[in-house]
């Protein structure tokens, strides 16, 4: 009686462990979360039984609305969940201001359980005010990156895939989910297993936990020249104090001329307006997510005065700084993300050169 017993038990926990749930929230992302249900349907598809099973269960009700207007039945009574491996806590547009006391006590305690929790894409905010992202790396979809850093000063924050340490998980949301699964699925099997899935998925080639989150900055389906990605990248990782343009020259090995025509053929403007634009963007979403104030804000951004960064930022978005914080998000029925660098050109080519904030 004792054997049929112990392999009973031994049954319960490898299924435990290949078991998930997925919490969403209010607008998360609906893209994100068929897509790592669907890699593990079809693992379950090709395996010769069943591997994976899971949950979707919300702490809001029976019914959320994701970011895409469409609404999911879900699962509410959380507290009879059977035991999980992983924990999947998926959150977008307006997670940033998410707060449920029962959710990030019931996180806690499937955490001291033993179970995986990962944060998927603004799904991460809501496990660091967990507390479980505390002195750990962690990610988050990349337009959210410096809000969250702000937010959490005890959290390492990285962009990139996605971030595993122990038992706690973070990823940057989108199609990057499907990577960290087929990642999780190759640690459980092997990793030809989990290239098979991918095929059926046409999801090629299988990125690792550090690959970067953006290869086009924005400008093309082409891969964007190691010469412009390394400039930008310059420029992003000194948004509060902003390098000059022959700084970022010497850097990279190459005369300011050819930085500067180069940037100009491939990018659309001047490295000096790309900082701009990034430097706004950073502002923005400063003012959305953070409860700094707007000239924190400023200086955070890169702007010597106040004045400028008011100018600057209202012949932007055609809003002054404090209209727009006022403004977000409720107000707006559905996701935006006003700022991409098309609506900037644009603007440049539309606004005479004296007409346009001036350098700095």
């Amino acid at each position: 009686m004792v054997k049929p017993m112990h392999v009973d038990i031994t049954t319960h926990m490898a299924r435990a462990k290949r078991h998930a749930v997925f919490v969403v929230v209010p607008r998360f992302n609906l893209t994100t979360l068929i897509t790592m249900i669907e890699t593990m349907r079809i693992a379950n598809y090709l395996a010769p039984e069943p591997m994976f099973s899971w949950d979707i269960v919300s702490f809001d009700g029976p019914e959320i609305v994701a970011s895409n207007g469409m609404t999911t039945a879900v699962d509410t009574d959380y507290g009879s969940l059977t035991p999980a491996g992983f924990v999947f806590v998926l959150g977008s547009w307006g997670t940033e201001h998410y707060e449920n006391t029962a959710l990030l006590t019931w996180l806690r305690k499937r955490a001291r359980a033993g179970e995986t929790v990962c944060g998927v894409e603004l799904g991460s905010y809501i496990v660091a005010r967990a507390g479980l992202l505390d002195g750990k790396p962690a990610t988050i979809h990349w337009s959210w990156l410096s809000g969250f850093r702000e937010s959490f000063d005890r959290v390492d924050v990285h962009e990139c895939l996605f971030t595993i340490d122990g038992k706690v998980m973070t990823c940057a949301g989108g199609l990057a989910g499907v990577d960290l699964m087929l990642r999780l699925i190759e640690s459980i099997s092997d990793s030809g297993f989990s290239g098979e899935i991918a095929d059926q998925m046409l999801h090629h080639p299988i990125r690792d936990a550090a690959s970067p989150q953006r290869s086009t900055m924005g400008r093309s389906t082409e891969t964007m020249l190691p010469l412009i990605r390394e400039a930008m990248t310059l420029i992003e990782e000194n948004i509060e104090e902003p390098l000059k343009v022959p700084q970022i020259a010497d850097v990279l090995g190459v005369s300011q001329r050819q930085l500067e025509r180069q940037f100009k053929k491939h990018v659309g403007c001047t490295v000096v307006q790309f900082g701009l634009l990034r430097r706004l963007q950073n502002a923005r979403l400063l003012l959305i997510s953070t409860d700094l104030s707007v000239r924190e804000i400023a200086t955070a951004s890169g702007f010597n005065t106040l004045s400028h960064f008011a100018y600057s930022f209202g012949k932007f978005f055609g809003r002054r700084p404090s209209e727009y914080r006022e403004a977000w998000p409720k107000s707006e029925p559905a996701p935006s993300w006003p700022g991409s660098l098309s609506d900037f050109l644009s603007i440049l080519n539309n606004v005479p050169a004296q007409g346009y904030p001036p350098r700095e």
